[in-house]
């Protein structure tokens, strides 16, 4: 059965056709999640929200633009709607350099380990990290979405960065000790 068809039916309430589209999409969407929470827990109660939002939403969708980047959408949303709600995103006013370079061995860098480093950040470092580093949105977007300033969504992004680089500097540490035992 073709996309177009399922959404359909979806927007008809159809069990069968929602079942079968949350079965296409979990995998992806729940990949997503992963980045926007702090543990696997809460990934799947994104996950599970996100896909509520969605067919509740579904006939919002006009077949404009890519249905899995709508998904997408909603699923960030909903995370971040979590985290506003529960109101973690402190303010951060002091400056920190724009860049910080991390130079990673990537054979020996797992996308795991770094999956479980971005996740260990502290909220608000972690949700400007993944929206701007992995999913592209400009810092004023940033701001807008989680009602913060743009300096902040800077600031946040450069200390986590900065988290990030101590982090797989002292993981590259112990490796290194481990090997001259």
């Amino acid at each position: 059965m073709s996309l177009e068809k399922l959404i359909k039916q979806c927007k008809q309430k159809d069990l069968k056709a929602q079942s079968q589209v949350y079965h296409l999409f979990a995998g992806k969407l729940f990949a997503l999640c992963l980045k926007y929470s702090k543990n696997h827990q809460d990934a799947q109660d994104n996950l599970q929200d996100g896909f509520i939002t969605i067919f509740k939403k579904i006939e919002q969708y006009k077949f404009k633009g890519s249905f899995e980047g709508w998904l997408k959408r909603i699923m960030i949303n909903t995370a971040l709607q979590k985290y506003r709600e529960k109101s973690v995103l402190n303010l951060v006013t002091e400056e920190i350099p724009d860049r910080i370079e991390v130079e990673l061995d990537e054979e020996q860098v797992s996308l795991d380990f770094l999956l479980n480093l971005i996740q260990q950040l502290p909220n608000q470092y972690r949700l400007v990290f993944n929206l701007y580093v992995l999913d592209g949105y400009s810092h004023k977007e940033i701001a807008e979405m989680l009602g913060i300033s743009e300096g902040t969504s800077k600031s946040n992004l450069s200390r986590a960065r900065m988290t990030l680089k101590k982090r797989l500097e002292e993981q590259e540490l112990l490796k290194k000790n481990k090997v001259s035992e």
